[in-house]
């Protein structure tokens, strides 16, 4: 395996999940290991894919609220693609775009671990796309407690439960410092 990425996909960096009160937890070293991706692929020439959600009426992420708007300059070249589905790829040209540029490995960051990162994540390994989740990368909420006693599980153990949850297909680099990105071929 190999820890090159040929394009970068920022799943749901939102004001929403990563600033103020409500962001997740550690949302400044995700911010930090997000800004490292971000500088790599763009100085590699790697295209960058923003997905932003769009949350029900009165959710956080509702379309038109400060909450849903990107939390990260998206530069000249970067491409949006708004989503309503946990699966980046449903219901978007998200695959077409990568496959147009002959992308076969990508890099994952964002948010929430465990929905949205996570399904993404799946939907690329089931079309043969390579997947780079870097460790720091990606954050998600506390989980609170459970039925029939279950105690809640800090954030970071929950966003690690996601990457295990993915199986031994996925590059899991301990950093975003670790990832190298090359332009497709």
């Amino acid at each position: 395996m190999t820890d090159t990425a040929h394009a970068l996909i920022v799943v749901d960096v939102q004001r929403a999940f990563v600033i103020g009160a409500d962001a997740v937890p550690g949302h400044q070293a995700l911010m930090g290991a997000v800004g490292v991706l971000l500088e790599r692929a763009r100085a590699a020439g790697a295209p960058v894919i923003f997905l932003q959600n769009d949350g029900p009426e009165g959710a956080p992420d509702q379309p038109g609220t400060d909450g849903w708007a990107l939390a990260l300059d998206v530069r000249p070249g970067g491409i949006v693609l708004r989503k309503t589905d946990d699966d980046g790829f449903e219901g978007t040209a998200l695959e077409a775009l990568l496959r147009e540029r002959s992308v076969e490995a990508i890099a994952l960051c964002g948010v929430l671990s465990e929905m949205c990162v996570a399904a993404t994540a799946r939907a690329a390994l089931d079309r043969g796309f390579t997947v780079l989740l870097p460790h720091d990368a990606h954050a998600t909420y506390d989980v609170p407690p459970g039925p029939g006693g279950s105690p809640g599980v800090p954030a970071a153990l929950a966003a690690r439960a996601a990457e295990w949850s993915l199986g031994d297909e996925i590059v899991i680099p301990g950093a975003a410092d670790q990832v190298v990105f090359s332009p497709p071929a």
